[in-house]
């Protein structure tokens, strides 16, 4: 790639660099997780001095497109996934409109009697087995989330589905039950030895965990779904609006 500034334009330095940097950040060897050429280099290739170049670098540090470690140097951040609390999606359809292919790296289906918590939230008696569903999900090389989900027996599931398929597509076109409302609660935990076996961390390293109560047009519900994040690879963003 050729890395030139324009001293002739009126634009200023830093904002030249960090549209060059944007561009240079796109390449798949810095994707891949190569390092970019350090301060010193890279300024003399532009031009500019070291304090132009790190107005350039600290803007994308801050907006986590770059990692800056001392010692080591500069190169590009793992994309995180983002969800919103407004207009929620699951994670299949999250993941497609940001361009990323899901894959699953593991998926188990079984049957067993769940926690008295999960009873109390379906009101079945705590007695009755329910489907579990495992699946161990991410982008390419890259799982980062566990899931556990369990279902309401009225919705008929056998464990025979596909479930490589997106979950609600399978409950909308092939039992015709709309998830309509989630409800979840947050937490950041220590990693248990399962889950950090599964997610490639370190037993005790920080894990977000997401609870997801998922309802029906009629308000009943059809899901309770726990969710395992890698703390790095995922952001949450709350969207509020004051009444007046």
């Amino acid at each position: 790639m050729n890395l030139k500034i324009d001293h002739k334009s009126p634009i200023p330095l830093h904002l030249q660099a960090e549209a060059l940097l944007r561009e240079l950040i796109k390449l798949p060897e810095y994707i891949d997780g190569k390092l970019l050429p350090n301060e010193i280099e890279l300024a003399k290739r532009l031009a500019i001095s070291r304090s132009t170049l790190r107005l350039a670098i600290n803007k994308l540090v801050y907006e986590d497109l770059l990692i800056r470690k001392k010692g080591i140097g500069t190169k590009v951040a793992n994309a995180k996934f983002s969800s919103k609390s407004k207009n929620w999606l699951s994670f299949s359809q999250e993941m497609k409109n940001r361009g990323i292919e899901v894959k699953n790296f593991e998926l188990h289906v079984s049957w067993g009697i769940p926690d008295k918590a999960i009873s109390q939230f379906f009101d079945i008696p705590q007695d009755l087995k329910l489907l579990k569903l495992e699946r161990l999900r991410g982008k390419k090389d890259d799982p980062f989330v566990y899931f556990i989900s369990y279902f309401h027996p009225r919705i008929g599931l056998t464990g025979d589905e596909d479930f490589k398929r997106p979950l609600y597509e399978i409950l909308e076109s092939d039992f015709h039950i709309v998830a309509d409302l989630s409800q979840e609660e947050l937490d950041a935990v220590a990693a248990n030895k399962f889950i950090a076996d599964k997610l490639e961390i370190a037993i005790g390293a920080p894990i977000l965990s997401r609870k997801r109560f998922v309802f029906d047009q009629s308000g009943r519900p059809i899901e309770y779904n726990l969710g395992y994040y890698r703390a790095e690879s995922f952001t949450y963003t709350v969207e509020s609006r004051r009444d007046y």
